[in-house]
């Protein structure tokens, strides 16, 4: 079966947009590209992680990998101009759960920041290309859907609305690394930018192993291979809910 055909993103329609993760170095697989031409073009972009990836370095105890993956990922969206990352408190690398705390978490965020564009990682089972999708990636994704809409009913999680925080209706939520995708961005001239921002993550690269991919290489197939013939030569596919 042919897969259909990816339409180019709208760009006009958004002016702020929060993205959201469950890991420092997540938005860097690909999507920090689409980040910088955002960027660059005068939008306003801010991360919000919920953990800080303290689990995530093997050879390295959580105590001291969480603040090193924190200040990773900040240097990491310092190179494509983002000044605001945030990280959410009470939630543990590997272990995030979908359910109402992390949905309230989100919807606070959501409400607080008003973006015009959700953005985050897919919570199929498996990315694009096969691999098996991690538990901390599809609880966060689905999370984000979700309070997308609890962020615009004054009815869910109305403490929010008593501490100040109006809802907010998010028009579209673009869904990154899904085996389904919509859309595409044309990164073509922003892939140095995506590569810096990956490689900002020095101590968690080095700590895959000498095997790993150099992060030139890795985003080269990530932002090369996109499952339909978009006429560029490096874009940003994902799943498009507006």
């Amino acid at each position: 079966m042919t897969p259909p055909k990816l339409e180019p993103l709208d760009e006009s329609t958004f002016e702020t947009v929060l993205c959201v993760a469950a890991h420092p170095d997540d938005l860097e697989y690909g999507l920090a590209a689409a980040v910088d031409r955002w960027v660059r073009a005068g939008k306003t972009v801010t991360y919000l992680l919920v953990t800080r990836g303290e689990a995530g370095i093997g050879t390295m105890p959580p105590g001291q990998a969480g603040p090193l993956r924190e200040q990773e990922e900040r240097d990491g969206a310092a190179r494509v101009g983002v000044e605001v990352v945030e990280f959410l408190e009470g939630f543990a690398d590997g272990v995030v759960e979908h359910g109402l705390p992390l949905r309230r978490a989100i919807a606070r965020e959501i409400r607080r920041r008003r973006p015009d564009l959700l953005v985050t990682i897919t919570y199929a089972d498996s990315f694009r290309g096969g691999a098996v999708n991690q538990a901390d990636h599809r609880a966060v994704g689905l999370a984000v859907v979700d309070a997308r809409a609890d962020a615009g009913n004054r009815w869910v999680f109305p403490e929010l609305v008593d501490e100040g925080h109006e809802p907010w209706r998010v028009a579209r939520v673009l869904i990154g690394a899904d085996p389904e995708p919509t859309h595409f961005v044309d990164v073509s001239d922003h892939f140095d930018a995506a590569v810096a921002s990956l490689s900002a993550h020095k101590q968690y690269l080095s700590a895959l192993g000498p095997d790993y991919p150099e992060p030139s290489e890795l985003l080269g197939q990530i932002l090369g291979g996109a499952v339909d013939d978009v006429g560029v030569r490096h874009s940003v596919a994902g799943r498009l809910i507006g």
